[in-house]
């Protein structure tokens, strides 16, 4: 569906930092029939926006070389909207978090900050003046939701309650699965927390998105026709038939078509 505006603590945002922003650029658009709008940035770098039948829902640009010489791997970043970003920043230390990067100003688009959950899962703040983010959500080809794996559930979704002042919900998934915590904003579920599970190994606490697709086996085998890994082969859950991909450059993402009773 088309959206404009986002209410504070709905992830409003992803993107990519990779290690070759154009072979990434690539990979993304043929799997998901993207358009890649490019904006030039300082020092020649250039900011992948890419589009879905016109309107915005992502981008892609090249890894920062610091980052990549601290060993971070190409990664998915996840922007969470917020209303008067200054202020919320200002919480992040007193809820056990840490600031990254203190809020600044991204052009005319909008003013944003990258801070640390108490767990140490990364996650950016967004802003927005000319730039609201997503133009289409949780239709193929655009992201339908993004999540939280951490060590404590409970203490991050404390941290978020006090930065942003989202709610959390506790779902039981069933007699043979972990719970699952959701992220509310205004009685609606915008984004889900869930435990690292013992197949995860020592998987530091980060966060992921899924993209909605047509067909979850039919886009893994693509995807692996295009030379990314499928690390977790398509199966069903109770929002739907999902899979988890890493893409050629390293980047892990999943891929989800929604089932009916789908996280609202």
């Amino acid at each position: 569906m088309k959206v404009s505006s986002f209410e504070q603590g709905t992830p409003n945002w992803a993107d990519l930092e990779t290690s070759d922003d154009g072979a990434a650029t690539a990979f993304y658009t043929a799997l998901f029939g993207w358009q890649d709008d490019p904006m030039p940035m300082e020092h020649g770098a250039i900011y992948h926006m890419v589009k879905l039948d016109g309107d915005y829902v992502g981008a892609i640009s090249k890894q920062d070389p610091q980052q990549a010489g601290q060993g971070i791997p190409p990664h998915w970043n996840v922007y969470l909207a917020t209303n008067e970003i200054d202020a919320a920043a200002g919480r992040v230390a007193g809820a056990g978090g840490s600031v990254i990067a203190p809020p600044f100003d991204v052009y005319d688009a909008g003013r944003m900050a990258v801070i640390a959950d108490p767990t140490g899962a990364v996650v950016c703040l967004w802003q927005a003046k000319t730039h609201s983010g997503f133009g289409r959500v949780r239709e193929p080809g655009s992201v339908t939701w993004s999540e939280l794996i951490t060590t404590d559930v409970g203490r991050a979704g404390a941290f978020f309650a006090a930065v942003l002042g989202i709610t959390t919900q506790t779902m039981d998934m069933g007699p043979s699965a972990p719970s699952y915590t959701l992220i509310n904003v205004n009685g609606s579920a915008v984004a889900g927390i869930m435990a690292r599970t013992p197949e995860m190994g020592n998987m530091p606490p980060a966060w992921a998105i899924y993209f909605e697709v047509a067909d979850t086996d039919a886009t893994a085998a693509r995807a692996q026709s295009l030379g990314a890994t499928v690390l977790n082969p398509a199966m069903d859950i109770m929002p739907g038939r999902f899979a988890v991909i890493r893409d050629p450059q390293g980047a892990v993402f999943g891929i989800i078509k929604s089932s009916p009773m789908q996280m609202p």
